[in-house]
């Protein structure tokens, strides 16, 4: 026992001491040399570990280098812009890496297997052009490292980069002068993918994000069904991002399929950073045959509708705080008209006449926004730098729907929040909405909704490590029309939970996942095992909640993601349903793919209203 307390000792003061080296040679050496430093670091220990059957235990047990050197990395990072804040920018130039084999720890490591050669060869690179476009920091501005970090945002956000890395170097001969590389890697643009519903309907998608390396988006899908016309069809989408570095994308669909014919044309500038004063955006839109009102709406129906639809907005930032550009509150005011023009819907009824109702809706908000972003690894993607937003964003929503059976007005009021709790990396995000609209004589298709979100902090466990999210929603429907319901088959409800029995007007959610990620890779892709607990109540919004049908599910699975890819995760999931519906069965499993989840951003958006799904 005495030499199993003196083995652990030895590793916690060799961990201790390596820490302590690198803060102080950081300051003389770059990022490369620190994640060298620390790789060696950790060869070294393992070398001394693996001497004795106990320490060995204890190293392959309790050290997962990747978590801690990620993270060491970033604070490295951060520590070495500091120390060049307020110095003058002398230059700014672009270095972009291979999408196979270098990284930003060893910009020199090249690909060895062929299949990593052959990828490198195929890609084509993104135009340095572009990568400047979306640049903001430029040679004679003061460094200012939350611009630095907030450029790095902007650029990651872009959907045919993996990564970026803004690298700081003092100049040999004037002490006030800094040069800036912007170090970034791009993911292998081309994908391809596809979904099975069932015996009758299937789909085929392939898509570029990056064509020609142009920074466009072009995607084509065929989609089929057995018995509703047309037997083969298909759908198209062109996007370009940042046009001309004015954040304005746009956007080009169509789509003739068994479930919608027409198309979509969306401009869109959001207010995408802190310091942007103007936003706004415009959709035009004609269906001809569409099974529901807008994309991912609430409502899917058999009946086949036939409409135009137009939406333009903007708004106005007023910058509460100038004087800190980069961490200030946004004051902003917005206006919006939403056009719906019906040539073809369901007979109008006191049950769903203002739904499919032709009108102009006028709406206008004003909104409060703070927000920042912290940098970390292993949350929703797997080893990238992910951006964590903190702040708030609350806002007041009134509108006017001029309508051609009855006029309403509208009004909503919704909070949220998210920061770090306890330890640093552990964040907690907490929303509350409550609106509706005032017809002439009753309040109609109102609703209260509460969210909340956890994500733990990164624990090690032996040479993996592993996160704790828990999801929470409840939303109470008040005299929602006959045809808007609430399930548990979506986003809000149990995965894999395909059945429309459960409905009603209220609905009660709790999720609860723990994700292990696993440091093995195979051909680059990595691998994450999760198990999930999701129990929901769902029922009539004239009693509680928890008088309500409660329904659960239990399961696990693993997703499968190369980042060096444009591919969406894939993910085989097992679950299980104690207290099921007639309509499916108890058991359930599923292989496909699944799109990144997403942060919440706090980011100040377009007057809408509140979402009863």
């Amino acid at each position: 026992m005495e030499k199993l307390y003196r083995g652990i000792l030895i590793c916690f003061l060799l961990v201790g001491t390596a820490y302590g080296a690198s803060a102080q040679e950081f300051m003389g050496d770059s990022v490369s040399t620190e994640a060298a430093s620390t790789e060696q670091f950790y060869d070294s220990l393992k070398h001394k570990a693996y001497r004795h059957r106990i320490t060995r235990l204890v190293y392959d047990n309790l050290v997962s280098p990747k978590g801690v050197a990620n993270q060491q990395l970033l604070e490295q990072e951060l520590f070495q812009l500091n120390q060049l804040e307020g110095k003058t920018i002398a230059s700014v130039r672009v270095q972009q890496l291979d999408i196979i084999g270098p990284s930003f720890a060893d910009t020199s490591r090249v690909s060895h297997t062929w299949l990593g050669q052959t990828a490198n060869r195929l890609h084509t690179q993104t135009n340095e052009k572009i990568i400047y476009q979306n640049v903001l920091v430029y040679p004679g501005d003061t460094l200012n490292v939350e611009q630095v970090l907030d450029n790095e945002r902007i650029i990651r956000r872009l959907p045919f980069i993996k990564d970026v890395r803004f690298l700081v170097r003092q100049d040999s001969l004037n002490m006030e002068m800094v040069h800036v590389t912007v170090l970034t890697k791009d993911v292998f643009s081309f994908g391809i993918g596809g979904s099975i519903n069932g015996l009758k309907a299937a789909s085929l998608e392939m898509y570029n994000k990056n064509i020609w390396g142009a920074g466009h988006e072009i995607s084509g899908k065929i989609v089929g069904h057995v018995d509703r016309e047309p037997y083969v069809g298909f759908e198209s989408n062109y996007t370009i991002n940042n046009i001309g570095g004015n954040f304005l994308n746009i956007s080009l669909g169509y789509a003739d399929t068994y479930e919608r014919h027409g198309g979509a044309l969306v401009f869109e500038k959001e207010f995408l950073r802190t310091t942007t004063k103007w936003g706004g955006g415009l959709t035009a839109a004609r269906w001809k045959r569409a099974d529901r009102l807008i994309d991912d709406g609430p409502i899917i129906l058999d009946f086949d509708l036939d409409y135009r639809y137009y939406d333009a907005w903007g708004g106005y930032a007023f910058q509460l705080n100038k004087d800190v550009p980069y961490r200030n509150k946004q004051l902003v005011w917005s206006g919006r008209m939403r056009f719906y023009d019906f040539f073809k819907r369901p007979e109008p009824d006191i049950g769903n006449r203002q739904y499919f109702a032709d009108s102009k809706f006028y709406l206008t908000s004003l909104s409060l926004s703070k927000r920042s972003y912290y940098r970390d690894y292993l949350i929703y993607s797997y080893g990238i730098t992910e951006d964590i937003p903190k702040g708030y964003l609350h806002e007041l929503v009134i509108g006017y729907d001029d309508n051609e059976f009855t006029d309403r007005l509208y009004s909503h009021l919704y909070f949220s929040s998210g920061n770090f709790i306890r330890y640093k990396p552990s964040f907690l995000f907490a929303s509350a909405g409550i609106g509706g609209f005032f017809g002439p004589d009753r309040f109609e298709q109102g609703q209260i909704e509460v969210n909340g979100s956890y994500i733990s902090r990164l624990y090690p466990f032996g040479r993996k490590s592993f996160r704790q999210f828990i999801k929470l929603n409840y939303i109470l429907g008040i005299r929602r029309f006959d045809v808007e319901n609430l399930f548990l088959n979506r986003d809000y409800g149990i995965r894999g939970f395909n059945s429309d029995e459960p409905a009603g007007k209220q609905r009660l959610t709790l999720s609860f996942e723990s994700v292990l990620f696993s440091p093995k890779k195979i051909l680059d892709f990595n691998f994450a095992f999760f198990g999930f607990v999701d129990v929901g109540v769902i029922g009539s919004n004239k009693h509680l909640v928890f008088t309500q049908d409660y329904y659960a599910g239990v399961g696990a699975g693993v997703r499968i993601r190369n980042e060096n890819l444009v591919f969406r995760t894939l993910q085989l999931r097992l679950s299980f349903y104690p207290n099921h519906p007639a309509d499916i069965g108890g058991l359930g499993a599923v292989f496909n793919e699944r799109s990144k989840t997403q942060f919440y951003s706090f980011q100040p958006r377009k007057p809408d209203m509140l979402r009863f799904e």
